[in-house]
């Protein structure tokens, strides 16, 4: 497995300026999002560089062994199943050009891809094909950063496969 690297924050501010809206609705007045303390006390502990966005998601920019750059958004909404408290590790790799749907192809290729991964699933958020891997909300800061390096790889690998030369996450 190739192993992801946090940028610096200084490369991480260079890189943010890509943006990238995963959803969006309309603008309502409202106290920014607070981060979570506890994801931030664990993001520190494990050497981690990120940004909170306006949604309270955290983002990270990671530089890949081959030069290029894969974006991670740990996010900030904890969903319960039963007792469970599950967080969301979302990675983009593709986005969809013509009719804003992801074409029938490239669904098909991430179906495939879904059965061989070892932890998460691709799924599709609007017009972009996303890694998505839903995570124990108080896993220990060390598997957090197992995790979100491994959603970083994960896709950036399948964007490299998808649109070849392209980096565009």
């Amino acid at each position: 497995m190739r192993h992801a690297k946090p940028l610096t924050l200084h490369a991480c501010i260079l890189t943010c300026g890509l943006g990238l809206a995963l959803s969006a609705g309309p603008a309502v007045a409202k106290d920014p999002p607070k981060p979570d303390l506890k994801v931030t006390a664990q993001l520190d502990a494990a050497g981690m560089s990120y940004q909170v966005d306006e949604e309270g998601d955290y983002k990270m920019v990671f530089e890949m062994e081959d030069k290029r750059t894969q974006v991670v958004f740990l996010r900030a909404p904890v969903e319960t199943f039963g007792k469970r408290r599950i967080r969301e590790i979302w990675s983009p790799a593709y986005k969809a050009e013509a009719d804003g749907q992801v074409p029938m192809d490239v669904a098909n290729r991430l179906l495939d891809a879904t059965m061989a991964n070892k932890i998460g699933a691709w799924a599709a958020e609007g017009d972009v094909a996303v890694f998505v891997v839903k995570i124990d909300a108080d896993a220990p800061a060390a598997e957090l950063r197992e995790t979100i390096e491994a959603a970083a790889d994960t896709a950036d690998a399948m964007e490299n496969e998808l649109t070849p030369g392209k980096d565009d996450f």
